[in-house]
């Protein structure tokens, strides 16, 4: 779906994204800010775990869909630079549009967004400085595409269209008394997150059995890190809206080493029934 005609001198607002420290996006920024007003380039994080597709598509799906229409999401997770993973643009229903590789990372943000049309880009279509080596199409293909659609080039005329293509994953599925699903996320605080909605959880649940790989364990399940008490594991609802395993002022991912895509089983505890009893 072809994105609305901009008044001109209007500007979209860009996000960034990426593994690469502050430093290599600095750059970027750079070349987004030669053609872009001030104040148009909003940092999402450039801390993302270095290569990992799988996370980066979870955590920033997560972070840019919730920004205004017609944004342009620039995403920099690119293991694959320079080989043979295409560079695209992704002109989605709500005018959003996606800037990145076509290794999966754009994926879920662009099916959050209602899905589009990607077109693969033409480095010879953009107007910019002479590429400088294979290794930073970050700063020298991607920069540029997104500087060109936030200032009013429509993505068709970037490129041919293309299909965009999805990392292969088992989805979180429910089972008879709980969940299977796989750890999407592991934050700065050692937090594991989970692909399963928090919304499975049935009201009255008061603990949940967890099998972590190998590992077994049975978590209180509550609504904030203190419920457990200090250094007490606990499963709740995270921000992402997916059940989240912690320690109350300690690392979870201490405990259970669990890298992103470690499979995980729940089942649901419930609270044992209320009995009265008649006094004698």
């Amino acid at each position: 779906m072809p994105s609305r005609p901009r008044r001109p001198g209007a500007f979209r607002l860009v996000t960034l994204a990426s593994d690469l420290g502050a430093a290599y996006a600095a750059q970027i920024k750079a070349v987004l800010l030669r053609r872009l007003p001030p104040g148009s380039v909003v940092d999402l994080t450039h801390d993302l775990r270095p290569h990992d597709i799988r996370e980066a598509a979870f955590v920033v799906r997560a972070m840019a869909e919730r920004f205004p229409s017609g944004s342009v999401h620039l995403v920099v997770v690119d293991p694959g630079v320079g080989g043979v993973r295409a560079p695209v643009v992704v002109d989605c229903r709500d005018r959003s549009v996606l800037v990145g590789p076509d290794n999966g990372v754009l994926f879920p943000l662009a099916e959050a967004l209602g899905g589009g049309t990607a077109y693969r880009i033409d480095p010879a279509r953009l107007l910019r400085s002479p590429r400088v080596g294979t290794t930073f199409d970050g700063r020298d293909v991607f920069a540029p595409a997104a500087a060109a659609v936030a200032s009013g080039t429509a993505p068709r005329r970037l490129g041919p269209r293309t299909t965009l293509h999805r990392l292969p994953s088992a989805l979180p599925r429910r089972t008879r008394a709980g969940a299977l699903g796989a750890v999407a996320h592991v934050d700065r605080f050692g937090n594991l997150i989970t692909d399963v909605p928090a919304s499975w959880v049935p009201p009255g649940t008061v603990a949940l059995d967890v099998t972590i790989g190998r590992a077994h364990a049975r978590v209180p399940f509550g609504s904030s890190y203190e419920h457990a008490g200090r250094g007490r594991a606990v499963a709740l609802g995270s921000s992402f809206g997916t059940l989240e395993l912690a320690v109350n002022l300690g690392r979870a991912s201490d405990r259970w080493p669990a890298p992103v895509g470690t499979r995980l089983r729940f089942r649901w505890r419930e609270a044992p029934p209320l009995v009265l009893r008649r006094k004698r």
